[in-house]
């Protein structure tokens, strides 16, 4: 009976062993391809990257106005003019204030050469703000293909990339004074028109 009960006992066991070695068997992982395939975007965004709220991109050559006020660069446009714009976009909506931006480039309001200055050494094509007047000195004479300065003694503004950027009204239906991205002027007469060599 002893001997009986042994023998069913060590039976059992190496049942139980036998099956758990199927099962086993069967769980085990497939080997892991040689060449793994790229792991899909997270959705995350890199540490240390700009945040990409505040460098849009459109698709082409132009820049485009958006809904907030601010400008996409154009995916097409050299990186200088594609820093220009997001600079710019970072005083969109400043109040307008006489001789702002002129004692620094970081200021609480911003007059219409203070504001072609600060997009400007944002594109690292000035080392400091220029007034209107020098303006009329800077760059090349002529329109650029993708920044154009437009200035007179008394006034200055600037095209990049399709978009006005100006703290004056005119020809703006929608008004309103301070660093604003705007449409282009119907008539830019009066104004010299200025480039920087190779924009």
């Amino acid at each position: 009976m002893i001997k009986n009960t042994r023998l069913t006992v060590l039976l059992a066991t190496g049942l139980c062993l036998a099956m758990a070695g199927s099962a086993s068997a069967a769980t085990k992982k497939a080997p892991a391809p040689a060449n793994p395939p790229a792991s899909p975007a997270t959705g995350g965004q890199e540490f240390g990257e700009p945040n990409l709220v505040d460098v849009p991109v459109a698709g082409g050559s132009r820049a485009r106005l958006l809904s907030s006020g601010k400008a996409a660069a154009p995916e097409n446009a050299p990186e200088a003019v594609q820093q220009a714009i997001w600079a710019a976009n970072r005083i969109i909506g400043k109040p307008y204030r006489y001789g702002g931006g002129h004692a620094r480039f970081e200021d609480s309001g911003y007059d219409c050469s203070g504001t072609v200055s600060y997009a400007l050494r944002g594109a690292g094509l000035v080392k400091s703000p220029l007034n209107s007047s020098g303006f009329m000195r800077w760059g090349k004479r002529g329109k650029g293909q993708w920044i154009t300065v437009y200035t007179n003694p008394g006034h200055a503004y600037v095209v990049i990339a399709g978009l006005r950027l100006d703290t004056s009204a005119a020809d703006d239906p929608r008004g309103g004074k301070g660093p604003r991205w705007r449409p282009l002027r119907k008539s830019d007469s009066g104004f010299a028109a200025r480039s920087p060599v190779g924009f």
